[in-house]
């Protein structure tokens, strides 16, 4: 594991830590890896919804078609229920809805297949150059990104306070036909009080295992969270506590890498002649 704080061990398959102001990458593991990366595709669809300047108040309905491409638990939201795109945003981006998602693609002006290009097209223009979208839940394995792609996914994300709010919420009530449906975040660490967490986003599917990205706040400062495919229920939670523990102690090495330099540049800094 290349990176600048030696001493971590992480279950996850590839992750990267960066400060938020320096870009100083603080830990990188497998940072280049392309991989499946479930419901974080989802921050990109709050993108394309977001740089679409659609209503967030217009009322969109959940048909049958947004569930159609369910592989996980069924969603809560029925088919036929009446929400604004803002409360769809804020579902899928606190609670994973994959119905909320599927339908805010599917309500784009161009559709769900102009959708899809929209994602792909902003994820060049953000220079994500290993990612690919198919759809807009992450259902599909063949969502892929690495960790250092997603960095620059969660820096782009964090400029926009809807995503930031929708995201960071710790529970959401909604009416549907009468009834109130209470919603959580499915980011546990959005409720604990050590954690100062400024942009949240879960992903889960078999093919990807479970992903984690982050922005939050350690010991005063700013860094970016990127888990890919931890293997286990609770061992992406360990692994940002890892990661947490390791910057508050410090345990930084003398020369700090950053994204911008070459191999050669980043082996000089550590091995000055």
């Amino acid at each position: 594991m290349a990176s600048v704080v030696q001493s971590v061990r992480l279950n996850s398959s590839a992750a990267m830590v960066v400060d938020q102001v320096s870009g100083q990458v603080l830990i990188e593991k497998n940072a280049d890896a392309e991989l499946p990366i479930a419901s974080i595709t989802k921050l990109m669809t709050a993108l394309v919804v977001l740089d679409a300047q659609l209503s967030l108040d217009e009322k969109v309905i959940i048909t049958r078609s947004d569930a159609r491409l369910e592989k996980n638990p069924p969603s809560r939201l029925p088919v036929g229920a009446r929400l604004t795109r803002g409360e769809l945003l804020h579902l899928a981006l606190m609670s994973s809805e994959n119905r909320a998602a599927q339908a805010l693609g599917r309500s784009y002006p161009g559709g769900l297949s102009g959708f899809v290009r929209a994602m792909n097209v902003k994820a060049v223009k953000l220079g994500m150059a290993s990612s690919r979208f198919t759809e807009p839940t992450g259902l599909n394995a063949g969502n892929v990104s690495s960790p250092r792609d997603l960095i620059r996914l969660v820096e782009e994300a964090y400029l926009h306070p809807e995503i930031r709010r929708y995201s960071t919420a710790k529970q959401l009530s909604i009416k549907v036909r009468g009834r109130t449906l209470q919603f959580r975040n499915s980011n546990a660490l959005v409720r604990a009080d050590r954690w100062d967490l400024g942009l949240s986003k879960t992903g889960f599917i078999r093919d990807a295992g479970r992903c984690l990205v982050m922005q939050a706040e350690v010991e005063s400062r700013p860094v970016i969270i990127v888990i890919l495919d931890a293997q286990g229920k609770r061992h992406r939670v360990r692994d940002a506590e890892t990661i947490r523990k390791v910057l508050i102690q410090k345990a930084v090495a003398p020369a700090v890498e950053d994204r911008s330099k070459t191999g050669a540049e980043q082996s000089l800094a550590r091995n000055p002649v």
